[in-house]
Order: structure tokens, then sequence, then C-alpha cells
């Protein structure tokens, strides 16, 4: 069978619903095959690596181990056989007998994004490490609270808030005992709100540098009372990559859960604003490649979605309130398609809308 084939290939909301389903099983021996097939990796190799472990199972002393075990890998060697290449993004196979129903079981497919390493083993539950990332919101924005002596800094992914990292530091309090102790004491009070401030900036720039190296980064919100804020800005901790995705700073009492909520509700308006921000750039992309008919725009349902069948489409521009949007943004995860949702409120929005409906930039012609 083809790699092509897009039968094998599940989106990021299949997958999700997978791993919480395959996250319940539990075996009382090591009987659960996970096997994970980076993109090219032979498929005859996969298959001779398998036919070596059914001899391996051949040794297991109990006998319904020893039989689970064969069984795993003989519906695991069966689903392999029908590839004649391992799909671009790689192939995954897990392989059981499930606890409720006593049945085996076997699922084999290709994830969304690339598979990152070749793996093989048997084990009391399935080892799903591998595809976690794969089901995390793809665009994230970067949320730091920070004031004198602590830091908070979390994510926002889609509607939900994830603390992840806090530092604290010792800042002690001024004093008024007047003179030259009191100048001494002041200088040494800010040289230690400095110190706090880069390390705090270290501690944000080493949590949200990853998913900006992802692309996944979209912007960073700042919150905090006072001059807090501006302080930790000019500390030199956060990374300049960091710095250049600052959306704004905020007035925020306080550096906790509650906080955050209230640094999102504060920066709202950004966040939308670079949305529209996509979107006018998506469009004026496209209106460019339709007035140069240079061949890289395509528009209407039928066409977009048969070059996108393709893997020709770069990305795909739809009404945000279009009714298939979930359904075509879940299609075009398989083929690592963006979809840019058009806001009604972005100029040219009806326009686009009555006269496309719905439109894709292709990668090639």
């Amino acid at each position: 069978m083809s790699e092509a084939t897009s039968e094998w290939q599940i989106s990021r909301k299949q997958l999700k619903e997978l791993l919480k389903e395959l996250e319940k099983w539990s075996a009382p021996a090591t009987t659960l095959l996970s096997l994970y097939i980076p993109p090219g990796r032979p498929v005859g190799d996969v298959m001779e690596l398998l036919r070596k472990e059914m001899s391996v199972a051949d040794n297991v002393k109990l006998k319904k181990t020893r039989e689970a075990v064969k069984a795993a890998l003989t519906a695991a060697m069966d689903r392999l056989k029908r590839f004649d290449k391992v799909p671009p993004n790689g192939l995954v196979i897990f392989c059981g007998v499930n606890p409720d129903t006593e049945k085996l079981e076997c699922y084999a497919f290709s994830p969304p994004d690339k598979v990152p390493v070749f793996f093989y083993r048997t084990d009391k539950s399935f080892h799903t490490e591998f595809l976690k990332d794969m089901v995390e919101e793809p665009e994230v924005y970067g949320l730091i609270l920070v004031e004198r002596g602590k830091m908070l800094v979390g994510l926002l992914k889609g509607s939900n808030i994830e603390i992840l990292r806090e530092a604290t530091g010792f800042i002690p309090s001024k004093h008024h005992r007047g003179g030259q102790s009191q100048r001494r004491f002041d200088r040494l009070i800010e040289q230690a709100a400095e110190a706090f401030y880069k390390h705090a900036g270290e501690v944000a720039s080493e949590v949200l540098l990853p998913y900006l190296e992802q692309g996944r980064l979209k912007g960073v919100l700042i919150g905090g009372p006072a001059f807090s804020k501006q302080d930790f800005l000019e500390a030199g901790g956060l990374d300049y990559r960091i710095k250049q995705k600052v959306l704004g700073l905020y007035d925020v009492a306080d550096v906790d859960e509650h906080g955050f909520y209230e640094l999102v509700q504060r920066g709202y308006n950004e966040i939308q604003g670079q949305k529209y921000a996509e979107a006018l750039n998506a469009m004026e992309e496209f209106k460019r490649h339709l007035a140069k008919d240079t061949g890289y725009a395509v528009y209407g349902k039928e066409e977009v979605m048969e070059a996108l069948r393709m893997g020709a489409l770069k990305s795909i521009l739809i009404p945000e309130d279009h009714p298939e949007l979930e359904k075509i943004k879940e299609e075009a995860e398989m083929y690592g398609t963006k979809v840019i949702p058009i806001p009604e409120g972005v100029p040219e929005a009806e326009w686009f809308k009555k006269t496309f409906g719905i439109a894709g930039i292709k990668r090639f012609k």
C-alpha cells in the first residue's frame, strides 16, 4: 500500500481521543506492544526486527504471557505488511489485549506530526509519551507575572491557562535610617532587585524559548504591579527573541493564578489584533498571487480540498463562521496545512466570503 494513502493519517483531535483511550490500558505482564517508525526507515528492516522479537518471545516461560506477546507481534507485522513505504510523517503501531474485552486490538496510524524516534517495546502499558506534544494546542501565548521577589510564567493555550514555573528571591524592604547608611542600603536593595529580575528573565526565557523555536509562540503578555514590569524588561535576563514577541505590559495587582486571568483579560485586544494581522497578511498574499496569476492561488471548496489532498497547500483562508471550519481544520492538520480563519471585522472579509468562500495558497504549482 502506498505511503500516500490517507486512510492511515489521523488528525490532532483523533489522536487526542485515541491517547485518552490507550492510556487507560494496563496489563499484568509486559504484553502491550508499542512501535514507532520514523519517516525514511525501511519497512523491511522493521519487519526483520519483529521476526527476531518473535523468536525471543518463544523463550517466555509463562504460556499466557508468551501467547499474548506473539499475538501482538503477529498483529503488528500484519499491519506493517500493508505498507510499501513508511508514510511521510512516520508510522505508529499499538497492539495488545484490551483489558475490558479481553480481545486483541491493534491500532496503526500516521500521526499529524513526524514521528521523532525509532522505538519498540512490550510493556505493562503503552508508551504514548512520544505523541503527547502532537496534541498540544498548536499556537500559544506566553504569560509573565512579575513583582519584586516573585515571578510566574505560564501559557495561554486556546482558552486554558497553564502555570509552568515560578522564580522567587529575597529583596529587603527599604528603611529610614537616613544619611549615608540609608543611601548605601538602598543601593544594595536595588542591586538585589536587579539580580532577581535578571534571574527571573532567564527562567522565563528557558520556559518559553522551546515554544518559540517550534514556531508556536505567537506573543507574550507581561503583567505586574507598579514599575515591576519595566524593571523586569530592562534587567537583561529575558532573551531578545522573547522580547520581540512582547505584545504589551499591563497593570496586574496579584502575581498568582487569578492574576493570569486578569492579564489575559487586559491583553485580549492585542491577542485579537494579532489574529487580525495574520488574516490580513494572508489575504494580501492571496490577492497578490491572484492579481499576478502566479498559479499559487486557488479558491472554491472543491478546488481547495483537491489541492489540500494532494499535499499542495501551504495555507487555507476561510471565514471564521464557516460551518465546516472545524472539519476542514481537522483534515488540514493531516497535511501540515495552516488554516487561517478570517474574522468578520477584517477589511474585505465580507467581499472575500461572497467572492471566494474558501481559498488556499499553494506550496507549489
